[in-house]
């Protein structure tokens, strides 16, 4: 299913096959890619002496990629990172080698310091990527694509450092804004678009039962701030000598009674005191600072929630259904997780020698203090249903064996019965029979269908109790109407 390919450099135009996916092709001996929506995706893979790989790979310069055949899509490009060389204790050799996506190629370069206003959010971000380009070879140089995140006013005011550039667009951009940085590859190059969202609604659900496998769920709020220190613009040190390399910022102290923080009641009520503080590089004034501050402290989450999916990919047999991909929507339906709704996938891990060992994380889900406090009620509730229900099944397994025990003695009744031939007490002894059959019938409808008992082994009654049911329904079925016309014949022969 997967063809990979290395290069050796970016002017080698032909590549060397290291991975087949056909039945006699050359094969990786493991090979794993890690697909995700936020950050740089990465790859690792195994050979050994006998793949063309070997002996050929150089780190940072080699490139690779993965290409889907079935669906003909690059699902992986990238270069090769650092070797990981292993001998086994039985002799034999290999070679592991990690892998990144071309977007790390950001991480080859770093900002030059500057301060920036009165631009748009796409102007700022082509002075990042312009000082980027600037910086590297041509092979690893970005166009400005699609730019779709604006802020409240597309006017925004940024100090650059000499940071990476990858972590300087997620300083001063994503993680102020939000956003997605998107690498596409088109024939006059590669574009880095800055998206708000991304991802399609697929038609296929993920469904218990039908194609979800298993399933895992992660609930995290350690990310929650209860008391927030809003900061602002720098201030410049009034000590011209001053050395001081964390300079002082703009803070709500004096519009805020002397404190310098804004807190959050209820979420410490639920939660307690969680400190934390947030930046506005581009906010001078106290008054906006606090109102800027309060507008985080009401937008914030109580909670982050993701989701561990290995769900069946039937697109592998069946091209009629969707294929999973990062960065889609896929409707999640689990009621056991009291989920029923679109989520998307955030990152994906692809097996390249058995692509059916696809897993997913799906999510995030951010809650507010409201939704994360309902859900927790109700698995309270849940609980006390639960433990509700087995008492109820308590109370009807005691009388099921107590209707057990009324059997056991009633057909005690009829052996001795026919042994002493008292037919009236025979008489009173089917009735009886009957009368607890009945009465273990209805007690049998009200158990809810759970794991049956085996002669072996307990389940909704002990495994001693099923041998006695078992005596008188499968070892020795007793005929009420035979036994009556036994006793018709019996009397008759003896008038």
């Amino acid at each position: 299913m997967y063809l990979v390919t290395i290069y050796d450099g970016p002017n080698d135009n032909v590549g060397t096959v290291i991975h087949s996916p056909y039945p006699s092709g050359i094969k990786l001996s493991s090979g794993q890619i890690k697909l995700v929506i936020r950050g740089i995706s990465d790859m690792s893979f195994v050979i050994n002496p006998t793949n063309p790989a070997w002996g050929k790979i150089k780190p940072l310069k080699t490139l690779i990629e993965v290409v889907d055949i079935k669906r003909n899509k690059k699902i992986f490009d990238g270069r090769v990172l650092k070797p990981t060389e292993k001998m086994s204790s039985d002799g034999m050799f290999s070679i592991q080698y990690a892998c990144e996506s071309k977007l790390a190629y950001l991480n080859d370069s770093n900002q030059r310091h500057g301060e920036y206003h009165n631009m748009t959010v796409r102007d700022f971000f082509q002075v990042i990527i312009d000082n980027h380009n600037r910086q590297v070879e041509p092979h690893k140089r970005f166009k400005v694509g699609n730019v779709t995140v604006t802020n409240s006013n597309d006017n925004v005011y940024r100090y650059l450092g000499y940071d990476k550039t990858f972590d300087s667009i997620n300083d001063k951009l994503i993680d102020r804004l939000g956003g997605f940085l998107f690498l596409r590859e088109e024939s006059d190059g590669m574009y880095l678009d800055y998206l708000e969202s991304v991802g399609e609604l697929k038609e296929t659900p993920i469904r218990l039962r039908t194609n979800l496998k298993n399933m895992q769920r992660e609930i995290d709020p350690l990310d929650v701030i209860t008391r927030l220190i809003p900061l602002g613009t720098r201030i410049e040190s009034e000590d011209e000598n001053a050395a001081d390399i964390s300079q002082a910022r703009l803070t709500i102290a004096s519009v805020n009674g002397g404190i310098d923080y804004l807190d959050d009641l209820e979420l410490q009520e639920e939660f307690g005191i969680v400190e934390g503080e947030v930046i506005f590089d581009d906010v001078t004034q106290p008054n906006i600072l606090k109102t800027r501050g309060q507008q985080f402290l009401n937008s914030q989450k109580a909670s982050k929630t993701s989701y561990d999916v290995n769900p069946v990919d039937v697109s592998l047999i069946d091209s009629s259904f969707e294929a999973f991909e990062c960065g889609n929507w896929h409707r999640i339906i689990n009621p056991v997780f009291e989920i029923d709704e679109p989520l998307q996938i955030i990152e994906q891990t692809i097996d390249i020698n058995v692509p059916q060992n696809a897993s997913l994380t799906i999510g995030e889900k951010y809650k507010t203090l409201t939704q994360y406090q309902i859900e927790a009620n109700k698995k309270t509730k849940s609980v006390a249903q639960l433990e509700q229900t087995v008492a109820s099944q308590s109370q009807t397994i005691s009388s099921l064996k107590t209707e057990l025990t009324q059997i056991d003695t009633s057909v005690s009744d009829i052996q001795q019965a026919l042994e002493d031939s008292d037919f009236p007490a025979l008489e009173d002894a089917i009735e009886n029979l009957n009368q607890a059959v009945d009465n273990l019938i209805a007690a049998v409808e009200d158990i809810p269908v759970y794991e049956v008992a085996t002669p072996t082994k307990d389940g909704l009654m002990s495994a001693v109790d099923k041998r006695k049911l078992d005596l008188i329904s499968v070892i020795n079925p007793i005929d009420l109407d035979t036994l009556v016309a036994r006793v018709e014949a019996l009397e008759n022969a003896r008038i």
